[in-house]
């Protein structure tokens, strides 16, 4: 059981932290989408090999990776704003470093600091959830969560311009002074959060984390150049696989590991980040074959003749639609749950990928494939915060959502050598350059259907949460809702979640405090998303008694020493059906 510290939560943040907070994933974004514009130009620009230059772009997809997970587990422990601002720090060092050089090492260490800014998501996500009251938490999130589209889809027309008419290190400069912007809306706006996780960070669990997604991202960005069957290849794949064993084994046994394996292992967040990796590996494909396709020449026969910047342009609705998804997704989750909702969105990926093979006639059918993709990956992408936080305690948040941010990195990797394999093998040679076919094109979107597939299979595995009663949250009763207001309105108290046997979330759940007396020393009810809080009245130990229909009682011993924090208790239910 993970105990957490508090002062008082920051229940009544100010409206502008949501915008500034999506600011911050979107500027991320922009720096993942940054030289997609010159990707083909790299090699002539750091006057260097194809292959060498290819590290520009796998150095940031490898350190964003590492720096995920660990960045999350720091915010749970030490402050997520902290940690937030520190990501976007190191990113600005890291576009400035790549501003004033045009040497491969040089560009290769600023784009791997760049990397760290991945971790601005889902502290971003943990803050929310931390400050923000529930009926505000749902939208919130799926605008985080979609940010790193949003930013990535309005960030490809804006660098073209650029890249077209100005020098290419402009590009850096400008995701330095939107990391700058960021930082100061941070710092001016988002309070840190109370919330702490108690214990040490693990730094033998972070160095075994590090190693093992390095050993496995490595091979498969860079497997189309060393070759699939070449024994650096599938050595570095089974080492991997040893070291990630390894680590699995040693975060089972310590007590405050980077990642609670057994967390992970509960079936609402299992499938939720095995479904993220599939959402991931559709959404690149998108971003990957359409800008292709809009600038190839229509000498080709299939070519759409469109310019850098327009080319863009028809790829931006992706982004808009995701960001114009979020309040839709709120009303969809409120009234459905968000297992419903990331099945519908897997549904739309699935229809936008479908019609998308036969809309590559034009530049306008583009379009269309990328606003029907964007409401779908948009409906994806906000569902995912929902089902982890909905599944964890408050405590691990950030690491929670670090791992899931995580999943769908491994799932854009994965996209983006299974789709530079297929694109490079069904090319033709002309002059000595190879150009995609429109084979490629469809035989991609067939790969992206495929994996959406997939997605929905592990979707419909996820634990059936209850169905949001609107009605019945207004038939609390008057005493119920004085004593879950009075209790968050003090300091020293327990809080945390019920939940059932799966890890989801109990609502409507009567929990008692009963004193070493065995009198009730107070009651409440856990909220939609199986929250409760209780003031302590004196130090000392006490019994947290919960039940509620369709599950077993549960009790559980819990110790307050007095002072002015909280102390985070976490009610399992048993699954067993009983009257109560």
């Amino acid at each position: 059981m993970t105990h957490t510290t508090t002062d008082r939560p920051a229940r009544s943040a100010s409206r502008p932290v949501v915008p500034v907070l999506a600011f911050a994933g979107i500027v991320v974004a922009v720096m993942q989408t940054l030289l997609v514009p010159v990707i083909k130009d790299l090699p002539q620009l750091l006057s260097t090999a194809p292959s060498n230059a290819t590290w520009v772009l796998t150095s940031t997809l490898l350190s964003g990776a590492v720096a995920t997970p660990i960045m999350g587990r720091l915010g749970d422990l030490y402050g997520k704003r902290r940690m937030l601002v520190l990501s976007l720090a190191v990113m600005v060092v890291g576009a400035l470093v790549s501003a004033v050089t045009s040497q491969l090492l040089t560009m290769i260490v600023g784009r791997t600091l760049q990397g760290f800014a991945m971790g601005a998501i889902p502290l971003g996500i943990g803050l929310m959830r931390d400050m923000l009251p529930r009926e505000r938490l749902g939208s919130a999130m799926a605008l985080m969560s979609s940010s790193i589209g949003v930013g990535g889809g309005l960030a490809l027309p804006a660098a073209a311009l650029v890249a077209q008419h100005t020098n290419w290190h402009v590009l850096f400069y400008g995701a330095a002074g939107l990391g700058v912007l960021a930082i100061a809306l941070t710092l001016l706006v988002v309070p840190e959060s109370p919330m702490r996780a108690e214990g040490s960070f693990d730094l033998l669990g972070a160095t075994g984390l590090s190693a093992g997604l390095v050993l496995l991202l490595l091979p498969i960005t860079k497997g189309s150049d060393w070759g699939w069957s070449s024994g650096t290849t599938l050595g570095l794949f089974g080492a991997s696989v040893v070291v990630l064993l390894l680590w699995g084994l040693f975060e089972l046994r310590v007590q405050a590991p980077l990642v609670d394996l057994r967390t992970t292992a509960r079936p609402a967040v299992l499938f939720t980040n095995l479904a993220s990796i599939m959402v991931g590996v559709a959404f690149y494909v998108v971003s990957l074959v359409l800008p292709q396709l809009l600038q190839l020449p229509k000498a080709t026969g299939y070519g759409l003749g469109q310019s850098m910047v327009v080319a863009g342009l028809c790829v931006a609705p992706l982004g808009l639609t995701m960001m114009f998804t979020a309040p839709v997704y709120a009303r969809l989750s409120a009234r459905f749950g968000p297992k419903v909702t990331l099945i519908t969105g897997l549904l739309i990926i699935a229809i936008g990928y479908g019609g998308g093979l036969g809309l590559m006639d034009a530049a306008w059918q583009t379009i269309v494939t990328s606003v029907i993709l964007g409401a779908g990956i948009g409906l994806a992408y906000s569902s995912l915060p929902a089902l982890i936080v909905g599944a964890v305690p408050a405590s691990e948040t950030g690491a929670a959502n670090g791992l899931n941010t995580l999943m769908r990195s491994i799932g854009t990797s994965v996209s983006s050598a299974v789709i530079g394999m297929v694109l490079a093998n069904t090319a033709h040679t002309v002059g000595g350059v190879a150009i995609p076919t429109m084979h490629g094109f469809r035989v991609s979107f067939l790969i992206a259907t495929a994996a959406v597939a997939v997605g929905l299979l592990l979707a419909l595995f996820l634990p059936k949460a209850a169905r949001p009663d609107r009605h019945a949250q207004l038939r609390v009763s008057s005493e119920e809702e004085e004593n879950l207001q009075r209790a968050e309105e003090v300091l020293r108290a327990f809080r945390g979640r019920v939940l059932d046997a799966t890890g989801a979330p109990v609502a409507r759940a009567k929990v008692t405090l009963i004193d070493r007396r065995g009198r009730q020393a107070g009651a409440t009810v856990s909220a939609e998303d199986g929250t409760y809080a209780l003031a302590v009245p004196a130090q000392g130990a006490y019994v947290l008694a919960a039940k509620a229909s369709g599950h077993g009682p549960r009790a559980s011993m819990a110790t307050h020493s007095g002072g002015d924090h909280a102390i985070a208790v976490d009610l399992s239910l048993p699954g067993e059906t009983v009257a109560v």
